[in-house]
């Protein structure tokens, strides 16, 4: 069964476009890892599943149903939830504002309080922090307040754009076991990493994007390593 269906996709910024016809499909209650050189197309594919910009070619069906005609923050209701590059925080508002604010969609603001405390039992160093401003954060704090706040709106497909990004490895390891963790529960989640040894270790299946073109798109126990690497710095043709 496929969480996401992605046909012929052409996307971008203006008159930049990024990707070219890309068509993909992503398992329910899997780990996609999408991996590729920078400016490879892979947080342009996130930001166009969750409606951030404009797709001029193609289409994108969540579940069966039609993305096209579906506002950004309506595919939050339905249970697209993206956790954006950056760590993207609100550095006024205390660590325990921002998670509220994830539970904004209606049908799940009565459950608030019940994720919140599930929130602060799976990273208890924001437990501690509740009542500081974001912006005090460590960046790892700042990256698991970001992966928090996303799962306060019960996601059915999580998209995770560079979360090891800038942060110390032994805040890696505890946001990867977070994220296997999820997968375990069976959560669909598509996860962008430039961290390669850590995305195949994490995820079922691996897509490879270059120029904004899918060039490799097979389960994680088919993929040879140095054909991956060789694609990926294009060493060899697709």
């Amino acid at each position: 069964m496929s969480a996401l269906d992605i046909r012929h996709l052409r996307a971008g910024y203006g008159a930049i476009n990024i990707l070219w016809d890309l068509s993909l499909t992503i398992e329910a209650g899997k780990v996609t890892t999408i991996i590729g050189p920078n400016g490879a197309g892979k947080t342009t594919l996130l930001r166009a599943i969750m409606g951030m910009i404009p797709v001029t070619q193609g289409e994108i069906h969540f579940e069966n149903e039609p993305l096209k005609d579906v506002a950004g923050w309506d595919r939050i209701e339905r249970g697209l939830v993206m956790i954006p590059e950056g760590r993207l925080v609100f550095r006024d508002m205390s660590v325990e504002e921002n998670l509220l604010l994830g539970a904004f969609p209606k049908a799940r603001r009565a459950r608030a309080l019940q994720n919140l405390e599930r929130g602060y039992t799976l990273f208890p160093k924001l437990r501690e922090r509740r009542k500081q401003l974001a912006g005090s954060l460590s960046g790892g704090e700042a990256q698991m307040l970001a992966l928090a706040r996303g799962l306060m709106s019960e996601p059915r497909v999580l998209l995770i754009d560079e979360p090891s990004l800038g942060l110390a490895p032994v805040i890696v390891q505890e946001i990867f076991a977070i994220i296997e963790m999820l997968s375990a529960e069976g959560r669909t989640i598509v996860l962008v990493e430039q961290n390669t040894s850590l995305a195949l270790k994490a995820a079922d299946h691996v897509v490879l994007l270059q120029g904004g073109k899918l060039v490799l798109s097979r389960a994680t126990g088919e993929v040879n390593l140095d054909q991956l690497h060789d694609l990926y710095f294009a060493r060899q043709p697709a």
